[in-house]
């Protein structure tokens, strides 16, 4: 459907701010470029991320995970997974107080880990430029943790599209085995796993897998997750440990 010229749209973000967007000089812009500019600018995430200095609106589905479950605490560990541009690690610094601003909790740690280069932020130890399923690079992971063990493992990683359905859910299910094995490495007991995947009838084999170490398993579609968006998370809790053959 084409979008005239010039669209006004009024919105609120959490009945705080009401922001008048307008649309200019789209004539002879492509229509799915004029849809894209229509829903960057109408959608209240990323005008809300803006606001609370989040890289990217993807901050508001840890964020709501989170404040469901609560299992980002003061003083735990995390790995993030897919890191950039950074606004998992965001959430997840000022949530485990791995930049010690909240004097009174203790210091959490967070490793974020991605392949493209990106921006430091602070409290968090940024590897980028970094290929998280190499061994190499898991090794380096380990190197950081010392003798600790990690309490929760994030990952919101997405291979490049193919284009190719079966490709593509292929390549996402590789990084969330990987990202499955390595938690079991390296996750203490009680410890949470949460991995981003489409929607596919895979999933539930994924889903059964995890279930094997951790207690609970959900499928989670947060509300900051657009709805014509295939992708679903995969959060686990309570990870029961891996007894040795």
């Amino acid at each position: 459907m084409l979008l005239s010229p010039m669209i006004k749209r009024f919105f609120s973000t959490g009945g705080v701010h009401l922001k008048q967007v307008t649309f200019r000089n789209l004539r002879g812009k492509k229509v799915s470029s004029q849809q894209w500019l229509a829903r960057q600018l109408t959608d209240p995430y990323i005008e809300k991320a803006r606001m609370m200095n989040f890289r990217c609106r993807s901050a508001f589905k840890l964020t709501e995970i989170d404040d469901r479950f609560r299992i980002l605490q003061p003083g735990f560990n995390v790995i993030d997974c897919g890191a950039a541009p950074g606004s998992w690690t965001q959430v997840a610094v000022n949530r485990v107080n791995a930049n010690g601003k909240k004097h009174d909790d203790r210091r959490g740690k967070v490793i974020s880990v991605d392949r493209n280069n990106f921006h430091p932020i602070d409290g968090a130890i940024i590897l980028g430029n970094s290929d998280f399923t190499s061994a190499e690079t898991q090794e380096k992971i380990k190197v950081y943790l010392g003798q600790e063990r990690v309490d929760v493992v994030l990952s919101d990683m997405a291979p490049n599209a193919t284009g190719i359905r079966e490709m593509d859910v292929e390549n996402i299910l590789n990084l969330c085995y990987s990202t499955l094995r390595f938690a079991l490495q390296v996750s203490r007991t009680g410890a949470s796993l949460i991995v981003k995947l489409w929607q596919c009838k895979e999933s539930k084999q994924l889903e059964d897998d995890i279930s094997k170490y951790y207690e609970d398993v959900r499928v989670m579609k947060p509300n900051a997750s657009r709805t014509d968006s295939a992708e679903i998370f995969l959060m686990a809790r309570e990870f029961k440990g891996v007894v040795a053959p």
